[in-house]
């Protein structure tokens, strides 16, 4: 089950992959094109900003690629983390472009009198707006796969789509700035730009980062996972629940309390039905650990005075008795010094 999980993972990446890599291939080069004839600066830095997708998408490739390989003995946890080191490689390109685009524009604001910057051509204004359509699409065509196979770098992917679609708006408001009498809006686009693709690199970066960390679920995660071993029939009590994020998988630490009287094979029985309730809840559980406490009531203790030789009754009865008295006069000194 969990292999086939895997496998269609891989599948959905690959497809949305190959739609990213032709997609942005073309789109890249329409923009360049666009760019030089119609004069655009923040057009060009746009183009390249969508050429760096294509470089980008064929890191996520590579990261699924080795994440999805089986457990061997150098790695018996598996690979998944390496779609987080795919992602905070995508995370360094992404603020790699940024940088070249910002430091291109800063460059033209600087480099001599703002009246000589060239006004963009209507070719740039199109382009930007085909740019803003597309990217959009691109974004929520793979921000859908990407949750429905829980694919950190393919979500990363999605947002380095959204931070191009982002920064042909800043292109689009740079160059109608440039057409209506302001020509150094168009390099100041291109610093624009370059912020919004900081911040995706950021996130990007952070996200990669607490799953490589073991960064614990989300508290609603870790709420229904304790609510559904509690439902399990002979759990008494979950004691503990600890999880950690590894890739795009979950770990889960889990104690619960049964009936203490119970034997090692009905125990184990309980544990085995909340494992499996749980994996099949959540399929992004790749590996649960159970422990099983026993729960110590009333019923408990009635349960085991059964046991109890006749002969040895008298013996019980004084130790409860001792154990009786203390506690009482633990609660009268306890009570005397409140006074």
């Amino acid at each position: 089950m969990k292999w086939n999980e895997e496998l269609e993972m891989e599948r959905v990446a690959m497809r949305v992959s190959k739609t990213s890599i032709l997609i942005n291939t073309l789109l890249s080069l329409a923009k360049l094109a666009a760019g030089i004839v119609a004069s655009s600066e923040a057009m060009i830095s746009d183009a390249v900003h969508s050429a760096s997708d294509v470089f980008s998408t064929f890191v996520v490739i590579i990261g699924i690629k080795m994440s999805g390989k089986k457990a061997d003995k150098e790695h018996p946890y598996g690979h998944e983390r390496m779609e987080c080191v795919a992602a905070i490689l995508l995370a360094v390109v992404l603020v790699l472009t940024g940088a070249g685009i910002g430091f291109s524009g800063l460059q033209k604001i600087a480099g001599g009198s703002v009246q000589e910057i060239a006004v963009p051509g209507r070719l740039a204004m199109a382009a930007a707006v085909l740019s803003i359509l597309v990217k959009e699409w691109m974004f929520w065509y793979t921000r859908i796969n990407a949750k429905k196979v829980n694919s950190g770098a393919l979500m990363a992917d999605a947002w380095h789509h959204r931070s191009d679609a982002l920064s042909s708006v800043g292109a689009l408001a740079g160059i109608l700035g440039a057409r209506l009498g302001f020509p150094v809006m168009d390099p100041l686009a291109s610093v624009i730009i370059c912020l919004f693709i900081f911040q995706a690199a950021y996130e990007i970066f952070k996200d990669a980062v607490d799953k490589m960390v073991d960064k614990s679920c989300d508290e609603r995660t870790e709420k229904k996972i304790r609510e559904l071993a509690g439902e399990q029939p002979g759990v008494l009590r979950v004691d503990s629940l600890q999880t950690r994020e590894f890739g795009n998988k979950i770990y889960v630490d889990l104690e619960i309390a049964a009936d203490g009287h119970l034997s090692l094979t009905e125990s184990h029985e309980i544990a085995e039905a909340v494992h499996d309730r749980i994996e099949q809840t959540f399929p992004e559980v790749k590996h649960i650990m159970i422990h099983v406490n026993p729960y110590i009531n009333r019923k408990t203790i009635v349960t085991l005075l059964q046991e109890v030789e006749k002969t040895d009754l008298e013996e019980v009865y004084e130790w409860l008795q001792d154990y009786v008295e203390r506690k009482r006069q633990e609660k009268k000194e306890k009570e005397g010094q409140n006074q």
